[in-house]
């Protein structure tokens, strides 16, 4: 058998983080992930997941990420049957999370919920205008 999940998405919320009873630290969070198709309006459709995250791991991801952190999640899909404060029997489920990537710069993150995002190249440098040529001495030329 295998039980076995990937996702990428933003956080919508902050991390929440716990201690279970057995005093481990534990974070949830939802990430936000997007269908890979279109629906009959030409939107795409957006799953909410919740996830969690246990021991010092958590921790790092708690204190590493916001609200909008783009995030890569492995692990497991979990689900948990509880009694609530009203006695009724529940389930919840989620991904417990085995490892995470962060997928874009913090300050990225934080200029994206801000507004401030200026236009960069696919490696965070500033964008070059396509139209400029680049300079080159003809000492530097090979030939």
């Amino acid at each position: 058998m295998l039980n076995c999940v990937s996702l990428t998405g933003r956080l919508t919320k902050e991390p929440e983080v716990f201690k279970t009873a057995a005093d481990l630290e534990l974070v949830r969070f939802t990430l936000a992930v997007d269908r890979v198709f279109k629906n009959k309006t030409g939107q795409r459709e957006t799953d909410f997941i919740e996830c969690v995250i246990f021991g010092k791991r958590a921790l790092t991801f708690a204190s590493s990420t916001t609200k909008g952190s783009l995030i890569g999640v492995a692990g497991r899909i979990s689900n948990n049957h509880f009694e609530n404060k009203q006695g009724e029997q529940k389930w919840r489920t989620s991904v417990v999370v085995d490892n995470f990537a962060w997928l874009e710069s913090r300050a990225m993150t934080e200029s994206r919920r801000t507004g401030t995002l200026q236009a960069t190249g696919t490696d965070g440098m500033p964008a070059r205008d396509p139209s400029a040529s680049p300079e080159l001495a003809t000492d530097d030329l090979p030939f």
